[in-house]
C-alpha cells in the first residue's frame, strides 16, 4: 500500500508540473495568424503588420499615425493613441474583432499603437 500511494503522489506531482509548464509558455512564440493593415486619412499608403506576437505593445509604424485599420487576423486587437500602448485621456483603446475594420470618428487623433488580445 505504500507503493501505491507513493506511485499516486509521484503522478499528482508530474500532472502538477506538466499542467504549470503548459501554462506559462501559452503564448510564448505565439503570433497573430494574419495581417493587420494600417493606413493614415488620406493615404493610399497601407501599412502591415503579418504574424505579430501576441505579447507585448506594438507600434503602427506611419509617420502621422493610422485613421483606418483591417484586422485579417485570427486574434482581435486595441489600438491606442498614443505610441506606447497608454490610455490617453482616460479613455480605453479601441477594441477591434478579427476580420473586422474600424475608422477614427473625424476629428479625433490617430491610433499610434496597439496589443493583441489573447
Amino acid at each position: 500500500m505504500h507503493r501505491s500511494h507513493r506511485s499516486r503522489r509521484i503522478t499528482v506531482i508530474a500532472g502538477a508540473s506538466l499542467l504549470l509548464l503548459t501554462a506559462t509558455a501559452c503564448s510564448a512564440g505565439k503570433t497573430t495568424v494574419g495581417e493587420l493593415s494600417f493606413r493614415a486619412e488620406d493615404s493610399p499608403v497601407e501599412v502591415s503588420h503579418s504574424n505579430t506576437p501576441v505579447q507585448g505593445c506594438h507600434r503602427i509604424l506611419l509617420p502621422r499615425g493610422a485613421s483606418h485599420v483591417h484586422n485579417n487576423t485570427l486574434l482581435d486587437v486595441v489600438l491606442y493613441r498614443t505610441p506606447d500602448c497608454k490610455k490617453f485621456d482616460k479613455a480605453d483603446g479601441i477594441y477591434v474583432a478579427t476580420t473586422l475594420s474600424n475608422d477614427t470618428a473625424p476629428g479625433t487623433l490617430p491610433w499610434r499603437s496597439f496589443t493583441v488580445v489573447h
